[in-house]
């Protein structure tokens, strides 16, 4: 028996009114991820990355077509039920960083186990930011932090419940490329320890190389990438 795909977008689009006209983002986007699987989504700025992922997560919803988490359609749910939905299923990582400055490291890594009343939740935000190399920071609040580091905190943050789907949109994007790159090596290590679901957007074809698979969004649409 064939397993059920992770995530699935079937005929997913995406308009919006801009000035009396219609402006169409998605245009009857398909896509399948299986389990563990990574794919990166390349394209400009503008060309609907992030609206991609902010309907996969069920942060916006679509003007037609279909989400399914695990076979579950998620775009008739309410409010609460996506809300519920994301703190067990879903990961984020940003381009900002989307750290709470008024808590340390450890307390940014700690407040999803807390609030998925997770067991050992202390010791598992400990390990996590033993494992993104941020052990010694963990009392440092972001304002503390350089900007490679408080994207770590963020890394071991989205990982903390260990969620079956990661959503990484441009996490490299505000690092330079050295910093970046040691970002990316620990997404990917992350991602290989526990058998996340990644889509990771980026305009950048050598961010992109991390993913197992690489689309392109052309004029709302996706077209594989070859290697």
């Amino acid at each position: 028996m064939t397993a059920t795909p992770r995530l699935e977008l079937r005929a997913l689009t995406k308009q919006f009114d801009s000035g009396g006209s219609v402006l169409t983002v998605l245009d009857g986007v398909d896509l399948e991820l299986a389990a563990g699987e990574s794919l990166a989504v390349l394209g400009p700025s503008g060309s609907g990355k992030s609206t991609l992922l902010a309907l996969a997560a069920g942060l916006d919803r679509p003007t037609s077509g279909r989400v399914l988490l695990d076979g579950r359609e998620i775009q008739s749910l309410s409010e609460d039920e996506l809300a519920l939905l994301r703190r067990h299923k879903v990961g984020f990582v940003f381009q900002t960083f989307q750290l709470l400055t008024n808590l340390t490291a450890f307390e940014n890594v700690l407040l999803p186990l807390e609030l998925a009343a997770a067991e050992n939740a202390r010791g598992r935000a400990s390990e996590l930011l033993e494992t993104v190399g941020l052990g010694e920071r963990a009392h440092h609040y972001p304002g503390q932090l350089s900007g490679g580091e408080q994207q770590r905190v963020a890394l071991a943050r989205a990982f903390a419940t260990n969620p079956p789907i990661l959503l990484a949109d441009e996490p490299t994007g505000n690092l330079d490329r050295d910093t970046g790159g040691m970002v990316l090596e620990i997404l990917a290590d992350l991602h290989d320890r526990f058998g996340t679901t990644m889509i990771l957007v980026t305009h950048d074809p050598a961010v992109a190389a991390v993913a197992d698979r690489s689309v392109e969004l052309v004029a709302g649409r996706l077209e594989e990438v070859t290697r």
